[in-house]
């Protein structure tokens, strides 16, 4: 730094200080300065003390208003509710009840079940599988109490106790308690329910000695076609003395019991939710909504109203399944209470033919994992056991067959319009070689049963739900191979959206078995169209069955694959000349009529005589 700058900073420096010295207060002004500023202090804490003391007051005129409105409301409640107006407001809280197959959710609310979720079973698309959930599901009952109606399901109960797999819910009304408790054991898809009613005589007022409570559920679709699973779901109800009815759920429809009933299930294709009283329900009724889409996830929305005995002092046992419909494992409950039924398997001849086929299916389970191969030994024996009726059939088919020159003849020689000529000579032709026209009929006619029997057996067996096999992925669904979305006018209804191909399977194995047995029964009796007839059958199968479970269309499509197998073997061992010569033989030997050859003539004879009395008028 040079001179020039030294000195010019010593400058500026003397001439900053001259100027503070110039202008610094006085000893007067400084004490004056601080007068004001005190003064200023003074001001501004008496305006902090004026808010606090006008907040306060503020608060304390908000408290005054609130308890007021309080005792308003609690007055108002009171005139409402009665001894239940500290049950009328609260918050919802749950409490969860679980164990290794169930999980139930359990609303303060009304007490009652909220949610129950299947662990061991998913959803069609791999969702949790809850059977119910939400506020669309209600349970409650209603009573009447200080001149008003009310509903057990507006009303917040307290938890009293809670543990893992039980909790009990009550209300306190004065010196009477209701209480709500549920419990849910280990390994077990029931669970028990128990309603405890306590000095509640003078409280709760009934007409009639009883309370009705009210069921209300939304049964969600679970498999892939909630079209097809609604002909499968439905209300069912067992009466305490009598056997077990049901709605179904395709229409919406209601029912009155009439009478004492045990137990009322809401029921989809492979789950239920029963509600069971262990000393019957006095009464009840029950009905079923069907949504108007179809197209809906929705089921049906089924309720129930049942009526069940008070006095006051009342411990109402009830308990709770929620579960598949299985054979086994609703087996420990069907002493009891015939739960089974739930598993529809068709009425009188065809539940009895199932139950035997249960019992070989799940004796199969036991040494084999594959569904598939199940069906298929399941159709082999059964197609085994009906063998000879097969045999009879054919045989008896081949009879007539054989028999067809000399048919022909006769009609040669007799005109069409004496048919009743016709018929008679015929049939004196079969009388004479041995040939039983219904024969053929009668030994398929018996084998009618067991496949009706199977069109009811399949769509019931949980146990081939989710079960892949070949390119189906869920026996119990259809296994589509090609689907589209546009909705095309007729097909998209009738059809549906998709190609199943065991469906198609099905059909092309039916209309050769039908090429093959026409080639055994044609004849030149038979009527114009009839040829074309007899192909409509497996067409309509098609479109009929597109929707179905793949098993069963599996199931038929082996069963008829392995008829034609059947058919063309017994047509190798069956010598169709010698069976002419037998025939022939037959008709040289002196016929005797049996009765009911002996009625038909008589009948044919009868119907001749009107005929000609008819003319001669």
């Amino acid at each position: 730094m040079d001179k020039n700058s030294i000195t010019g900073i010593i400058l500026i420096t003397i001439i900053l200080g001259f100027f503070w010295w110039m202008n610094k207060p006085t000893e007067e002004q400084l004490a004056e300065q601080q007068r004001r500023n005190d003064s200023i202090a003074l001001v501004k804490n008496a305006q902090i003390e004026a808010k606090a003391q006008a907040d306060l007051a503020a608060q304390q005129q908000q408290a005054a208003e609130a308890e007021k409105d309080s005792a308003t409301v609690a007055q108002e409640l009171s005139n409402k509710y009665g001894l239940f107006a500290s049950a009328a407001k609260g918050e919802q809280a749950f409490v969860t009840l679980e164990n290794n197959l169930v999980k139930m959710k359990i609303s303060t609310k009304g007490a009652r079940i909220y949610s129950v979720e299947l662990k061991d079973y998913k959803t069609h698309d791999g969702q949790p599988l809850v059977l119910m959930d939400g506020e669309q599901n209600k349970f409650g009952f209603n009573f009447n109490h200080n001149t008003r109606s009310f509903e057990t399901n507006e009303l917040y109960f307290n938890v009293a106790s809670s543990s893992n797999n039980k909790a009990d819910f009550v209300i306190n009304a004065d010196e009477g308690q209701l209480i709500f408790s549920y419990s849910l054991p280990d390994n077990s898809y029931m669970a028990d329910f128990n309603i405890t009613t306590r000095d509640m005589g003078s409280i709760i007022s009934t007409n009639n000695g009883s309370l009705g409570i009210e069921w209300k559920m939304n049964v969600a679709a679970q498999e892939k076609s909630a079209d097809f699973e609604r002909r499968y779901a439905g209300i069912y109800y067992k009466f305490a003395e009598n056997d077990v009815d049901h709605i179904n759920a395709a229409s919406s429809k209601s029912e009155d019991f009439g009478t004492k009933v045990q137990w009322v299930a809401f029921k989809d294709q492979f789950f239920s939710s029963v509600f069971i009283a262990k000393n019957n329900f006095l009464n009840g009724s029950a009905a079923t909504v069907t949504p108007e889409e179809k197209t809906d996830r929705t089921i049906m929305d089924a309720s129930a109203r049942l009526d069940v005995p008070f006095t006051g002092n009342d411990n109402l046992n009830f308990q709770f399944y929620f579960g598949p419909n299985d054979f086994k494992i609703l087996k420990p409950y069907e002493d009891d209470y015939q739960l089974r039924e739930l598993v529809y398997l068709g009425w009188g001849p065809l539940r009895i033919i199932n139950l035997g086929v249960i019992e070989v299916f799940h004796f199969f389970e036991g040494f084999i994992s594959n569904y598939g191969m199940i069906i298929l030994l399941l159709t082999i024996l059964i197609k085994l056991i009906l063998f000879p009726l097969t045999y009879k059939s054919y045989v008896s088919t081949a009879k007539m067959k054989v028999l067809k020159p000399q048919i022909e003849e006769i009609n040669n020689k007799i005109p069409k319009e004496k048919a009743m000529e016709r018929q008679q000579a015929t049939m004196a032709l079969y009388r004479k070689a041995g040939v039983n026209p219904m024969g053929g009929c009668l030994p398929m006619l018996l084998q009618m049963p067991i496949l009706f029997a199977m069109f009811q057996f399949f769509p019931a067996a949980i146990d081939l739900r989710q079960q892949s096999f070949l390119w189906a992925t869920d026996l119990s669904s259809y296994d589509a191979i090609i689907t589209w979305n546009a909705d095309i006018p007729l097909i998209s209804r009738f059809y549906g959206n998709h190609v199943s191909l065991f469906t198609l399977l099905m059909s092309i194995t039916n209309i050769v078995y039908t090429r093959i047995n026409q080639e055994m029964t044609q004849s030149s009796q038979q009527m114009p169209g009839m040829k074309g007839m007899m192909y409509m059958m497996p067409i309509m199968f098609m479109f009929f069955f597109n929707n179905y479970a793949s098993g069963l269309s599996y199931y038929y499509f082996i069963s008829t694959l392995i008829t034609i197998g059947q058919t063309l073997l017994i047509r190798r061992f069956v010598d169709e000349d010698a069976l002419l010569a037998k025939l022939k033989a037959n008709q040289k030997k002196p016929a005797k009529k049996s009765k009911f050859q002996q009625r038909l003539e008589d009948m044919q004879r009868q119907q001749a005589q009107a005929a000609k009395k008819g003319k001669k008028k």
